[in-house]
């Protein structure tokens, strides 16, 4: 819609003009319940709940026009300083206008019909299929909270905000402040400090809540009391550990207290795990929102509990970095995300019992960041947004974490206690402000008194990743002559930049064991760098760059270090050194430079040894897409089958009860593709096999159910049958996935349309219909839609949300038809259409660039048959 998409050119003339003083919010929101439930479309127009808003601004200048923002079917009335307003003249869908303001204060008030989201965006509606209850939450970033409420919807027009809600007696309702009275159905609270709207909140139903409580007391003797809520739906409450959340959660709260010296600021701490959630989780302050899938229905991995841990410290860190200080404009996204990315992991390894966090950040978060920055969408950490759609796309992994990654090397540039004291410094400079790069350069250049200039202009503002590869010469006694460090960019992005890095030197002891036994650390700059600590140690078998992961870079490997690792990678003993020779490994078959048969060779013989869990279940991942993407057709059905081999071996090797145990269980299912699979699965189903120890709960059948629902072996009415088992909003999902993922024509042309063609489905279940409907094993089923894809995708992207046209895009994207035709088909498209939406166009692109990708690498592997890509030099 018009006037939908806020420039950043209009932010900034409206921010110039406009201070906003405060907001009070009025919500009746009983119309949530009774009348149609809300499963397809309603009758009579969206179901609406009533915003009344009060806006105290001020402007700048006398005859200025500006506006408000708001996207509601209808306004009921406005009125400017006690003048009412014409609704039809003033509001036009989503903006209100303000014209010909006087200079000085302004009262404006603005009562309207606003719309019950069913795409996680603004104020979601979810009914609970397992009781029929109702659940509203809302989720803003960037600009939806004009969903819910008339307001000023940039960054940097922070206020104090007031809200009161109406709603069923039954329920209770939180906010970001505290509950200050409640009457009947009436709740009242507490005034905000000044926030952006994007972290404003309401969650309100009849959500299972539990308490706790943490006291802090300072040097100077005061105490700190901070009230501790969680929520689930009600269906969650068996499973919800929510002591564990309070311990991670208090945990969190002590480390930041003790290094960031600025106070939790914002009263309360509520956190709400809530459904058919968008996002991993939202730092509203005093309300933090989580997707429920963090409340774990079945056993899962010490990972998932790390992921979880993470992500709470990840949005306490956003109170300072985010909801204290906030960024200006979103593209400066990184002030806050790269911080809460990487303070997140900071505070989880040093304060809880995930000790081991930065593994998981080497082998898991930054592969994302590698993928992204090497898409032709790749952009600086400080990225030039023009507009909300660009703001949308880049939550990314280059602001996250890529981000997070260079933070981590500039606590080795700057030093840990200056980066600290530099945040300390920003935290009391800029409180309750908005900020730009510069600000928090200077601060670090103080506390540090190193020149932050070049590195922010080597590190924020250039983009794409280098690559690292040693050189070494030996003398004839096999010592190290000369060991150099060459560093290489794309020829997209040049930019060669200063890396602090550590080199270990690694071979093998008498018992088998693969050590470190010397290691330097050194400034890596330009394209040869030479390591001058290390002339004269013995000969390594392996060499490894950026041991420690203390840069961002792609690790290569000489010669001799290769195949070390061909031969004795499971002998590696240091875990991290483990994960990331595993990662090089993986971004040289992500880049064609090994053959993805492989990689899939040395995930079948040495992954049964991974001693980190996390590690081996990105493993499992990271083999899945192998075969899918990058092998070579001709080899696809031999690798699968080896996998699936493999991985029942490692299965029944596993310990029993043991978490390998059930990563190589949850791996077989995902690549079973014989008969004999579907058998073992369809037994361990119905309880005629069984593997000593493995517990075969709900979240596990439907994982056992899945690979047989795509393969044709499970029909509709076993997939029913096990809905009934579990008739629960989580099996829902799982139900809609399976029905999607059946091998029929039919199966796949109704899909195609539940999603493409009706906007009934929630956000959740248009993802399960998505992820159900493009299998591997079913690419000549799936070839017509290559073609409708391009016809519709414009469309789509003008009629639906932005959070479901980015579903659509990247998920129904034919991926699978990965031949030059289908290249030459999303060239055609990008050339008929280069005055598409922009951000349609950088989904469109990103898709392209991973098809080409995928084809290199497909090239490679099938060089592989006849020795031509498998034993090449340095690489």
């Amino acid at each position: 819609m018009p006037g939908e998409n806020l420039s950043r050119d209009e932010a900034r003339e409206r921010a110039e003009l406009l201070t906003v003083d405060g907001y009070d919010v009025v919500l009746d929101v009983r119309s949530a319940i009774g009348g149609p439930d809300g499963e397809g479309e309603q009758t009579s127009g969206p179901r609406t709940f009533r915003s009344v808003t009060t806006i105290r601004f001020r402007s700048a200048r006398a005859g200025a026009t500006t506006f408000a923002d708001l996207i509601a079917p209808s306004v009921n009335a406005v009125t400017l300083d006690g003048t009412a307003l014409d609704p039809a003249t003033v509001f036009d869908g989503v903006r209100v206008t303000l014209a010909d303001l006087s200079e000085g204060e302004h009262v404006l008030v603005v009562d309207a019909q606003c719309a019950y989201s069913r795409t996680g965006e603004g104020m979601h509606r979810f009914v609970d299929p397992e009781d029929g209850e109702v659940y509203l939450y809302t989720q803003y970033e960037p600009a939806d909270a004009r969903r819910v409420f008339a307001n000023f919807e940039q960054p940097d027009l922070k206020a104090p905000f007031r809200f009161q809600v109406t709603a069923p007696e039954e329920w209770t309702v939180w906010s970001n402040g505290a509950e200050e009275s409640r009457d009947g159905g009436v709740w009242r609270f507490a005034e905000t400090k000044p926030i952006s709207t994007y972290i404003t909140a309401v969650v309100a139903g009849p959500y299972h809540y539990v308490t706790d409580s943490y006291s802090r007391t300072f040097a100077d003797g005061t105490t700190l009391e901070i009230p501790l809520g969680a929520m689930c739906r009600k269906g969650l409450a068996r499973h919800f550990d929510a002591d564990d959340v309070f311990l991670i959660t208090k945990q969190g709260l002590d480390f930041f207290h003790d290094n960031f010296d600025y106070p939790y600021p914002f009263g309360k701490y509520d956190q709400a795990f809530v459904p058919e959630y968008n996002l991993g989780a939202m730092e509203n302050p005093g309300c933090v929102t989580f997707r429920e899938e963090y409340i774990f229905r079945g056993k899962v991995t010490r990972a998932a509990y790390e992921g979880r841990a993470n992500v709470i410290l990840h949005e306490m860190a956003h109170m300072w970095f985010g909801d204290l200080v906030t960024m200006q404009w979103w593209d400066d996204l990184w002030l806050k995300e790269s911080f809460a990315d990487f303070m997140g992991v900071f505070a989880m390894v040093e304060s809880t019992r995930f000790e081991d966090g930065w593994i998981t950040f080497a082998n898991n978060r930054k592969s994302w960041a590698y993928r992204a920055d090497q898409l032709p969408s790749t952009h600086p950490i400080t990225a030039d947004i023009r507009d909300l759609e660009d703001a949308k796309l880049n939550f990314d992994g280059i602001t996250y974490a890529k981000g997070a990654s260079v933070l981590k090397q500039l606590v080795a540039y700057v030093g840990r206690d200056a980066f600290l004291e530099g945040a300390r410094r920003y935290f009391k400079k800029h409180a309750y402000g908005n900020t730009q790069l510069g600000d928090l350069l200077s601060v670090l250049a103080e506390t540090s008194g190193r020149d932050m200039t070049s590195w922010s202009r080597s590190w924020l503002q250039t983009a794409g990743v280098n690559s690292l590869t040693p050189v070494a010469t030996y003398d004839a006694a096999g010592r190290i002559t000369e060991l150099a460090v060459l560093q290489e960019a794309a020829e997209s992005h040049p930019e060669l930049r200063p890396h602090r890095v550590a080199v270990g030197l690694y071979r093998r002891t008498p018992e088998g064991e693969l050590v470190r036994y010397a290691r330097a650390e050194a400034d890596v700059a330009g394209p040869r760098t030479v390591i001058t600590e290390l002339a004269g140690a013995e000969r390594p078998e392996l060499i490894l760059v950026n041991d420690d992961d203390l840069t961002y870079c792609k690790v290569r490997f000489d010669e001799v270090s290769l195949a070390t690792l061909r031969e004795h990678l499971g002998d590696i003993t240091d875990p991290l050194a483990r994960a990331l020779c595993w990662s090089a490994l993986w971004s040289l078959t992500r880049d064609g430079l090994m053959p993805a048969r492989d990689f899939v060779s040395l995930v079948l013989a040495f992954a049964g040894r991974e001693t980190d869990i996390g590690v081996l279940q990105m493993l499992h991942t990271w083999t899945r897409t192998a075969l899918t993407h990058y092998a070579a057709p001709s080899w696809r059905e031999e690798g699968g089958r080896a996998s699936a081999e493999g991985a029942l071996r490692e299965l029944r090797l596993a310990a029993p009860g043991s978490e390998p145990q059930l990563a190589w269980a949850r791996f077989f299912a995902a690549v079973a593709a014989s008969d004999t699979d579907f058998q073992l699965l369809s037994g361990l189903l119905d309880g005629t096999a069984r593997i000593d120890g493995l517990d075969v709960d709900q979240e596990l059948r439907w994982a056992f159910l899945f690979p047989l629902a795509s393969h044709g072996v499970a029909d509709e009415a076993a997939i029913g049958a096990e809905l009934t088992r579990d008739d629960t909003a989580s099996g829902k999902r799982h139900q809609v996935r399976c029905l999607a993922s059946r091998p029929s024509a039919a199966v796949k042309a109704q899909a195609w349309a539940g999603v493409v063609e009706s906007d009934a489905l929630s956000n959740a279940l248009v993802e399960a219909t998505i992820l159900g409907f493009s299998q591997s094993s079913q690419r000549e089923l799936l070839a017509p839609y290559a073609a409708r894809y391009f016809e519709v995708i414009e469309r789509v992207w003008a009629e639906r949300s932005i959070q479901i046209g980015m579903a659509v895009v990247k998920g129904l994207f034919p991926a699978l038809q990965d031949d030059p035709a289908t290249l030459a088909a999303t060239d055609g498209w990008l050339t008929a259409h280069a005055d598409a939406a922009p951000a349609l166009r950088r989904l469109v692109l990103e898709a392209r660039d991973d098809l080409a990708r995928g084809l290199r690498a497909q090239a490679c592997d099938g060089g592989a048959s006849d020795g031509g890509a498998s034993d090449g030099g340095a690489v």
